[in-house]
Parts: C-alpha cells; structure tokens; sequence
C-alpha cells in the first residue's frame, strides 16, 4: 500500500509531530494551510491505509503512526531500485553518485559508510 503526494506530505507532519490533533497538524502546514475537511478526509484515507490510528478523547482524535519513516523510506528505495535499476543496488549507487552533483565531502562520507560496511560483512 501507498501513499499519495497529499498523504505522504501530511505522514511527513504526523512523523514529526509523533502524537497531533487537527490543530496540531494545521499549525505544521506552513502559510497556506489546506482546509479541515481536506485533512479529514486524507486522515480518514491513511487510517484505512494503516499508517496511522488514532486515540478518541472524548469527541477529538489524537494521531499517531503505525508506520516508521524509515521503513517507508526503505520501501521506496528498494522499490525505485527494483523498477529503475534492474533490481541492481551497484547500478542505482552509479547513477546516485554520478547525478546528483556530490560535493567532495559527501562522497567521502559515502565511501566511509560502505567502508564500515564492508568490515562488518567480512567474516
């Protein structure tokens, strides 16, 4: 199951804020805010989905998610290198270091990263 551009931004909130009611979430918007029937419905549609559930006290819903960012993030990632990349991490890395315009700085830290990565893997 996924999320929609609208859904994934509001997600983008609630993993912020961890617990948030309507107005917690209305605040998180910057300038222009969506209207609160907007919100509503997108919460309604996430509840279903099961990202995210809700405490009642007494007539007003506290929101919280059931899925953590990091294994959305994941999903996707694994998901972007399954259909683009020909299931290949090697070739996703080639076009991620080569694309994006890395500083120096990033790209050591990149190398650092799968350098202690490989040290772990070593037997």
């Amino acid at each position: 199951m996924q999320l929609s551009k609208t859904e994934e931004q509001l997600m983008q909130h609630i993993w912020k804020l961890k617990k948030a009611f309507m107005k917690d979430i209305l605040e998180a918007y910057p300038n222009q805010k969506p209207a609160t029937t907007t919100i509503a419905t997108l919460l309604k549609r996430m509840t279903d989905k099961g990202f995210i559930d809700y405490k009642l006290y007494g007539k007003s819903r506290e929101y919280f998610p059931l899925v953590k960012k990091k294994d959305y993030f994941s999903k996707h990632v694994n998901g972007l290198i399954k259909n683009f990349f020909n299931d290949s991490a090697s070739q996703f890395a080639s076009f991620f270091t080569k694309e994006t315009n890395l500083s120096m700085e990033e790209l050591e830290q990149l190398k650092s990263l799968i350098d202690s990565e490989l040290k772990k893997k070593k037997p």
